[in-house]
Formats: C-alpha cells, structure tokens, sequence
C-alpha cells in the first residue's frame, strides 16, 4: 500500500487549499505543502483582466475556487497558483522574473 509521502508528492505543492481577504491587496493563502501566508497583489495588477481590481472595493470580492485550485474574481481573473506560491514563498515571482526578457 501506498504510504503517506507517496500520496502527498503527488500533490503539488503549489495547490492552494484555502485563501482569504485579509485587507488591502492582501490576501492569506494555505498551500498544499503547508506554506501559509499573506502576499500583497497590488503589483501584480497590471494587464486588462487585472486593471478593474485596482478598485480596491472590486479587489476585496476575491474568492477562492476549489476547483480552479486559485483565487478568482468575478471578472474571471485568476492568478496562477504556482506564481502565488512564489510570492508567498520568496517574496517574489521567480518563474516570473527569469521569463522577463533581460
């Protein structure tokens, strides 16, 4: 039979089990790994899908998806879990910043 450690890297660790508003362009995150924390999306805003939640009243109606696995808006923005579990885990986007052209 399959032991613990078996079934648990099967899930990538990047897979979001729950978030929450917290205030601002915060938001708290649980990963599938255990990682908790609160990441700021206010620089992450840029591009048509994300310009309407710079309003900050649009912003705060994020919510969580089980099935996307991801925060969402009603706008059907989404952001990539495995570039929230970067924030939340360096500070920043490192898939993000080596995709950038130098």
């Amino acid at each position: 039979s399959m032991n613990y450690e078996e079934i648990a890297s099967d899930i990538p660790e990047w897979v979001i089990r729950d978030a929450r508003y917290v205030e601002g362009y915060k938001v708290e995150l649980w990963f599938a790994d255990g990682l908790h924390a609160i990441v700021d999306l206010e620089s992450e805003l840029y591009g048509r899908m994300f310009e309407p939640l710079k309003d900050i009243e649009y912003f705060k109606q994020v919510k969580f998806s089980d099935d996307l696995g991801t925060i969402f808006w009603s706008n059907e923005a989404d952001i990539a879990p495995e570039h929230l579990y970067e924030l939340a885990k360096y500070g920043h986007c490192n898939m993000c910043e080596r995709n950038e052209p130098k």
